[in-house]
């Protein structure tokens, strides 16, 4: 979908058709590394992560403030050009570092006996998230802000915390969601393009209108794989934010309910690890990683059907853009890490080793269990020079 949704705006731009495909190519390979060695390694080596990855995602976001370091697209500053035609969004990684750091943290107050205390559950846990949401505002990133405090509430659920404190931090965080909306013009524009069908005589409105044109157009399976006429130059940002649009006028009804199930699927497997181990950092990691993965994909296709203001949030392992691929892969290979190891998991694990192994002992290579040749287990044995058996008529 990155392929075909990115032909047009690369052509644009005078670069070739497959420029974002092949870097996103790059990408998933990196990823699949990450996901790859995050599934074998043990749970206590994620674990480890937590603190030298929350401390250089703090100096990159730091690093972003600094003139001829950060870079500014769309408005937002909070890339660092890295060379050629790479850069990364460290906003991006602060998810992930949440996630392992607050497991860490929530484990050590679960196994002191402290997380009943209202000051033990909030600090340090709070302020640091407040810390990376200040860094991440400071850039202009909205919606990654959104998806933190989201990160942020799941953790605290997931902690059993009561529920009275979920309706005090809400109230807190709609007030200062609203005094930062306020405080940017198109922020505010924005809430009022929920549900509009019509271009306003501004242009206001004119990405979100167009998320709904491409999504009426595909009917029930869509105009086929390339043939999206959304984006070429109506829709803005077709392989970002509002790939979710072109599956939808590519692959119809069908492409987009198959997405969704994917997602629905992935949320119900983590939630479900969450609830079935027994280790607390578990727990806390797999819930975090549902909450933030689950969270973004609801906010990403809210914001395309309509639903929700736009947030400028990538679609997490299906949009454009490496930075947001690499901690999400990891964070899946994390989950399949701590799946593995989940009690019916483990139990039909063992049981395939014992049966692949029985299979193997039935019908391994005989030749080399008895000693003879291949091909001669069921005949007589062959006589050999010296033995009790002469041959016939003659003399050696």
């Amino acid at each position: 979908m990155v392929f075909s949704a990115s032909q047009i705006t690369a052509r644009f731009y005078g670069l070739p058709f497959a420029y974002y495909f092949e870097k996103q190519l790059i990408a998933v390979l990196i990823g699949a590394a990450l996901a790859f060695a995050a599934i074998r390694v043990p749970a206590r080596t994620h674990r480890l992560l937590a603190y030298p990855l929350l401390l250089v995602t703090v100096l990159l976001l730091l690093a972003v403030m600094i003139p001829g370091v950060g870079l500014t697209v769309n408005g937002n500053r909070n890339w660092i050009y890295l060379g050629g035609p790479f850069q990364i969004q460290p906003s991006e990684f602060a998810k992930l570092a949440l996630v392992l750091w607050g497991a860490d943290l929530l484990t050590r107050k679960r196994q002191l006996g402290t997380l009943g205390e209202w000051k033990h559950l909030l600090i340090p846990l709070v302020p640091v998230a407040g810390l990376l949401l200040m860094l991440v505002l400071a850039g202009g990133d909205m919606g990654t802000a959104m998806i933190i405090c989201a990160l942020l509430f799941g953790l605290l659920w997931f902690s059993g915390a009561p529920l009275r404190l979920f309706g005090t931090s809400a109230a807190v965080a709609a007030v200062l969601a609203g005094i930062a909306i306020a405080a940017v013009p198109h922020r505010l524009s924005r809430l009022f393009c929920i549900g509009a069908t019509k271009v306003g005589a501004d242009g206001a409105c004119y990405q979100a209108v167009h998320g709904v044109y491409a999504l009426a157009s595909g009917g029930l399976f869509g105009t086929g794989l390339g043939a999206s006429v959304e984006k070429w130059g109506q829709l803005p940002e077709p392989h970002t934010d509002f790939i979710f649009a072109v599956t939808g006028e590519e692959l119809g009804l069908a492409g987009t309910l198959s997405v969704l199930v994917l997602f629905a699927a992935l949320g119900y497997a983590g939630i479900r690890v969450a609830a079935r181990t027994k280790d607390d950092f578990v727990r806390y990691a797999a819930g975090g990683a549902t909450t933030w993965i689950i969270s973004q994909a609801i906010i990403n296709v809210g914001a395309v059907l309509g639903l929700l203001p736009i947030a400028g949030v990538p679609l997490p392992m299906f949009s454009y853009g490496g930075s947001a691929l690499l901690p999400t892969m990891y964070a899946v290979g994390m989950l399949l890490c701590f799946a593995r190891n989940e009690p019916a998991a483990r139990a039909a694990l063992t049981a395939r080793r014992d049966r692949s192994g029985g299979l193997r002992a039935r019908f391994g290579r005989p030749g080399r269990q008895s000693g003879r040749g291949p091909g001669r287990e069921d005949g007589p044995p062959r006589p050999r020079d010296g033995g009790g058996m002469r041959p016939v008529g003659g003399s050696r």
